[in-house]
């Protein structure tokens, strides 16, 4: 197992916060005493959005770890929360981690059976559901195939719809709280809270983050306090965000690395007021209604808001039209410019055509979709196109890739101004981490921020590092004088043709995907004598092409069916082919005839294709391609 190197400095910790305090629930007791007024989280409720101070939080944090203890929740036991980002979720991983125990998140899309799997390995005891959907999974759990044998209650935040619900491992999360805040009036139990966090170590596991299993069952990454709060000091100091004023939107699941990160991390370590969405399908309406000065999106979220800002300048006047594409056609070069300059405009001309072009055209597109007074904003968890990167700061929102892991604690590299060039992911966070490139290009890394190992799994811990160096799987390309990197693709991932021709499938399966019509493309090739692609379409986009046409479509079946649908996708394919060389060319494509689903097992939980389900699934239509297996080979 990888320990933190001595030659990699000291945590750095926010003014008047002491060494003992280095912990998440260490933080949060520090913010309500420095700053206990000030709004830490909003929720909309009934239209309007409500705030609830540092102190709020805090208190009803220690109001459920109080509850946990009465029920007989110690250190080192599991909870885990199946729900989508709430105020609550944060009450109950702070509670947890107050008590010396460990939070796992579920996804609020894993069918019971993917719950079933990651409770029983980790042995929870506790499980907080957001709702009734996410109660039936567990009670389902629970019941079936074995059970959860550890589990002793099940606690729901939202209770609509179980009046009727008599399962006695059954509580509201409401009356937990109320539970916990009368043992508060006891001096005796909130001794005994605040010596449990300041017993805590930074050192001990604060989450455990189940991998999203592409090639098996998902194994949990064990990732420390001292871990996770130094990756978001250490990418705070690079983007500057001490002393500024922070508002994020919590819209992704809390279970995944990356919002864990950003979310409650984040603010934890400088403070930032988290608001959260109402549901993945409103982000773009709460983003206009919030207005963040800081904004994380996975890349599908930033094309979609592409796609929308395009839509609506196509629906503008024509005179509006006309401006949108003259402007865009002026600013992309000057983002270019800037971007080859280290982040800076190249001259005064620049900066003031960018600023003009930003004041009188970009910005009431900007603030319909709730950037407009955004000043830093990222993009991780899977490669994004540069022409949505260009896009955007030809706008005048620089959109700065990370890189990262959830064996990394989230975000191992980053990107900054002055190290901003496309398509590379920027040099390793300051102080916190060190990489290392093997002789075949993958990526290793060694510092605080690397993860403790698996969960009961030391033989997969001990394939994970090599000499204490932690094995990323991604083949990069390294910039020798910044120190900055370039994915390549998985190391598994790379396709070698008949020929023995060495093919990078996510740089071409990237490339389709810059187009607004695919949505997901899935290269195939290995063994074979040429390359072909299974493409899903983008159902909104290309639904609006057909209506524009008058073509009859009613599902998204229908919709690929159409021949001038192939039409179309095979214009995208033509030209994505006229960027690579012959032999990288895509010869044949089909377009699938139905959305890959996490459901169906196609994709993860974090939308990641699996492909040798991909492969078995669609058998049909790699025949189809490639013919027999002996004409395929």
């Amino acid at each position: 197992m990888s320990r933190p190197d001595p030659a990699i400095a000291d945590l750095q910790l926010p003014p008047g916060v002491a060494e003992g305090e280095a912990t998440m629930p260490g933080l949060l007791r520090h913010r309500a005493r420095t700053t206990p007024q000030q709004i830490a989280l909003r929720e909309k409720t009934r239209g309007i959005w409500q705030g609830t101070t540092w102190l709020g939080y805090f208190e009803k944090a220690r109001a459920f770890a109080l509850f946990l203890k009465a029920q007989g929740f110690m250190p080192g036991d599991k909870l885990i929360i199946a729900s989508d980002g709430t105020p609550e979720w944060f009450f109950a991983d702070l509670a947890a981690q107050s008590l010396g125990g460990v939070t796992v998140g579920i996804y609020p899309t894993n069918p019971w059976p993917e719950l079933q799997y990651i409770a029983r390995h980790c042995r929870a005891k506790i499980a907080v559901c957001g709702d009734q959907e996410q109660t039936d999974k567990a009670l389902t759990a629970m019941q079936r195939e074995g059970g959860l044998p550890d589990m002793q209650r099940v606690l729901t935040v939202d209770w609509k719809g179980m009046r009727q619900y008599t399962d006695a491992c059954l509580t509201s999360f409401a009356d937990a709280l109320a539970e916990g805040f009368n043992l508060a009036n006891q001096p005796a139990q909130v001794d005994a809270f605040e010596r449990s966090i300041d017993g805590l170590s930074a050192a001990q596991d604060a989450l455990i983050v189940y991998t999203s299993g592409t090639t098996g069952m998902p194994k949990g990454a064990r990732i420390s306090h001292r871990g996770i709060l130094s990756d978001a000091w250490a990418l705070g100091q690079v983007h500057g965000f001490a002393g500024q004023p922070m508002s994020v939107v919590c819209y992704l699941p809390l279970c995944h690395v990356a919002e864990r990160l950003m979310s409650p991390v984040m603010q934890l370590a400088y403070g930032s007021v988290v608001y959260f969405a109402e549901s993945i399908d409103t982000v773009t309406q709460n983003l206009r209604e919030i207005g963040p000065s800081f904004f994380f999106g996975v890349p599908r979220i930033w094309e979609k808001l592409q796609y929308e800002i395009l839509i609506k300048s196509r629906d503008a006047r024509p005179l509006a039209q006309w401006a949108f594409r003259k402007s865009l056609a002026i600013a992309t070069p000057i983002a270019e410019r800037s971007i080859a300059n280290g982040g800076e405009p190249v001259n005064v001309r620049d900066a003031f055509v960018g600023w003009l072009l930003r004041a009188a055209v970009f910005s009431n597109l900007l603030a319909s979709i709730g950037l407009d007074r955004t000043w830093i904003s990222m993009t991780g968890g899977a490669s994004i196109s540069p022409s949505v990167i260009l896009f955007f700061r030809a706008l005048g929102v620089p959109i700065y890739q990370i890189y990262g892991m959830t064996e990394s604690s989230g975000a191992s590299h980053a990107q900054s101004r002055k190290m901003s060039r496309l398509g590379w992911c920027g040099p390793p966070l300051p102080g916190v981490v060190e990489q290392r490139i093997l002789e075949d290009g993958e990526l290793q890394l060694r510092g605080r921020i690397v993860f403790n190992g698996y969960l009961y799994d030391e033989a997969a811990t001990a394939v994970a590092f090599t000499d204490g160096w932690l094995s990323t799987g991604d083949v990069v390309e390294l910039d020798e004088a910044t120190g900055q990197v370039q994915v390549i693709d998985r190391k598994k991932a790379i396709l070698i043709t008949s020929g023995g021709k060495n093919i990078t499938p996510s740089l071409i399966e990237n490339t389709l995907k810059e187009s607004l019509y695919i949505s997901e493309a899935v290269l195939l090739g290995d063994g074979r004598h040429f390359v072909s692609a299974l493409i899903q379409i983008d159902l909104d986009t290309v639904g609006k092409w057909a209506q524009e046409r008058g073509m009859a479509y009613t599902t998204y079946e229908t919709l690929a069916r159409l021949d001038a649908v192939k039409a179309l996708i095979a214009e995208d394919v033509e030209r994505v082919n006229a960027r690579f060389s012959r032999v990288e060319n895509i010869r044949k494509f089909v377009i699938l005839r139905k959305q890959l689903d996490h459901d169906d097992g196609e994709l993860t939980a974090t939308m990641k294709v699996r492909r040798s389900v991909i492969e078995k699934k669609f058998a049909p239509e790699i025949s189809e391609i490639y013919g027999s297996a002996k004409e395929a080979a």
